[in-house]
């Protein structure tokens, strides 16, 4: 058979895939925090037809003959990567306190699981290892019924808790008459006494390489082993110390009453969605050219 046939066919894979990718990037134009994907390619192993050759030499060392090089054959395409592109989103203003923006790197950390997550106590700080630990840059937050800042998901906010506190879910009582997030992250509330008070603080997981970082959905992502996240001993989130204060080492600041869209743009989306389905067109026609070549062949013999 024909290679340029299975060319095609490796370059309509791949197309498909692109497609697949830029018809999610269009599904969450409007997602909060949505980081867009990329397709890159890269040609596959090609077979020599003949080697390079250097040139041809006499006893005395005059070449009688140049180099020749080498004739190769490429077997088509595959996808090289599919890449999380951690631009920053545009912002929306709300006017909703529990809103919060990020201007600049880092991400809100999220936790669940069996452990105590409201520990207050320096002594007692939440064990970040122990916890299930996800990433966010969608800053729409909500309050539980026990004051607790939390996600659409239930997923606890983690930062300092109380004022001097170690790591933990972020709480502010139930009986606070009105409260306010500063840009660093600092959560005030007034008691019900009139008087100021801090709830805690919200803090952020810093990454060397965010597209090392795993979509596992509800807009959150999973820390890997190429994600680079930053911890002091260089051996993970384990403590509040881990964990860095907005505005501070490089992240960014939080926004109240704001939030980051996705950073997908709609022309770019549809101008990439025309040049794949074109390159998905055009290895079609080179499977119908080669089947029409075949058939010739075929028709040598009546």
């Amino acid at each position: 058979m024909l290679r340029s046939m299975y060319s095609g066919i490796s370059g309509m894979k791949g197309f498909q895939t692109k497609l697949d990718t830029i018809g999610n990037n269009i599904a969450n134009v409007n997602t909060y925090g949505y980081k867009k994907g990329r397709v890159t390619f890269q040609d596959m192993m090609s077979q020599t037809m003949s080697a390079a050759q250097g040139p041809t030499a006499l006893a005395d060392g005059e070449n009688i003959r140049g180099g020749l090089n080498p004739s190769q054959v490429g077997l088509g395409s595959q996808v090289g990567s599919i890449d999380t592109i951690h631009t920053q989103g545009n912002r929306q203003t709300t006017n909703r306190p529990l809103d919060l923006a990020l201007e600049g790197d880092g991400m809100f950390v999220l936790g669940e699981g069996t452990e105590d997550l409201s520990i207050s106590t320096e002594d007692d700080a939440l064990d970040l290892q122990a916890v299930n630990l996800s990433f966010t840059r969608a800053g729409n937050f909500y309050l539980d019924s026990d004051g607790a800042i939390v996600n659409g998901e239930g997923k606890y906010l983690i930062g300092q808790n109380g004022e001097n506190g170690g790591a933990g879910a972020i709480t502010i009582p139930t009986d606070a008459q009105s409260f306010s997030i500063q840009t660093d992250g600092t959560v005030n509330y007034i008691d019900s006494t009139g008087n100021t008070a801090i709830a805690g603080q919200i803090r952020l997981a810093q990454f060397s390489n965010p597209s090392g970082l795993q979509k596992i959905g509800g807009n959150a992502f999973q820390n890997t082993n190429n994600a680079g996240v930053y911890s002091l001993d260089g051996e993970g989130l384990a403590s509040i110390d881990d964990l860095i204060a907005p505005g501070q080492n490089g992240t960014g600041q939080t926004v109240s009453g704001a939030l980051e869209m996705s950073n997908v743009d709609l022309a770019e989306s549809f101008t990439e969605m025309i040049t794949a389905q074109r390159g998905f067109q055009a290895n079609t026609r080179i499977i119908t050219t080669s089947d029409e070549i075949l058939q010739e062949l075929v028709n040598l013999k009546r």
